[in-house]
């Protein structure tokens, strides 16, 4: 009697611990989802000045600069990005704007001062280059989460390991990428696209981040283009979370007139 209660025990123990392990398990879809959030969503709003380096095949250098306020909507779901250029001289004042959608294509505005000109960007731009970066344009407003299959391929002691398959192939430059996403806040640090030979076109990565009033904050990105061989270093300044972002600031009406209190 003593040996089955013993047996029944062990039974039970390794019961236990198979249930408790699939309840802690995590998805590729909560994985990356957490990643938007973190990417993203910090705060209820935020400001940062971004200082941007690009170099061309050659050793050619550019600078730009540029402010960009972001206001959440819904943690996680729709969010208003507003974009505005300080650097060089001759596109200052250069807007760009966006209202994130989770059920739909984005709506974007561009306004260009020298012809006093509000477009609207198209949804098929936003994998167009970014300020004429090696950046896109979702690289800095996101992309959205269920636009792509999710695969966790494998994980360690820091990183989670995925595979992203683009669910509509015609509206992508790449094949599919691979994200190393960090287990401690779920930053990304790492990003591949690869292209439909299985070559790897563009890669992004976080090179620096810190703790800004308690949220995690990439602080300095790098892109490189194996195709033009280009890359570009996006360097975060200034970085403000919860500063008190009203709605009426992402809209058209301050494409033309930037609002300078939230610019400073």
């Amino acid at each position: 009697m003593k040996y089955r209660v013993l047996f029944m025990s062990a039974i039970f123990m390794v019961v236990l611990g198979l249930v408790l392990s699939s309840s802690f398990a995590i998805t590729a879809d909560e994985i990356v989802t957490k990643a938007n959030i973190a990417s993203y969503y910090e705060g209820n709003d935020g400001r940062s000045l971004i200082k941007m380096e690009i170099e061309a095949r050659g050793g050619r250098k550019r600078e730009k600069e540029f402010v960009v306020l972001r206001l959440n909507v819904e943690k996680g779901g729709r969010q208003k990005f507003y974009v505005y250029y300080e650097k060089p001289d001759d596109i200052r004042g250069t807007v760009y704007m966006v209202w994130k959608k989770t059920d739909g294509d984005d709506d974007r505005w561009l306004y260009l001062p020298g012809l006093n000109l509000v477009t609207r960007v198209a949804a098929s731009d936003k994998r167009s280059s970014f300020a004429g970066s090696d950046f896109v344009y979702e690289d800095i407003s996101g992309r959205n989460v269920y636009a792509d299959d999710h695969e966790l391929l494998g994980e360690d002691d820091s990183v989670f390991r995925l595979k992203s398959t683009p669910k509509d192939p015609g509206e992508v430059e790449f094949d599919h990428y691979l994200t190393w996403i960090r287990k401690s806040d779920f930053l990304p640090v790492k990003i591949e696209y690869y292209d439909s030979k299985g070559t790897i076109a563009r890669t992004v990565e976080t090179v620096e981040s810190k703790v800004i009033n308690g949220h995690p904050t990439v602080t300095r990105a790098l892109s490189r283009n194996r195709e033009t061989d280009s890359q570009t270093v996006l360097h975060f300044l200034d970085v403000e979370y919860d500063i008190g972002l009203t709605d009426d600031v992402f809209t058209e009406r301050y494409l033309q007139r930037p609002p300078r209190r939230w610019l400073k």
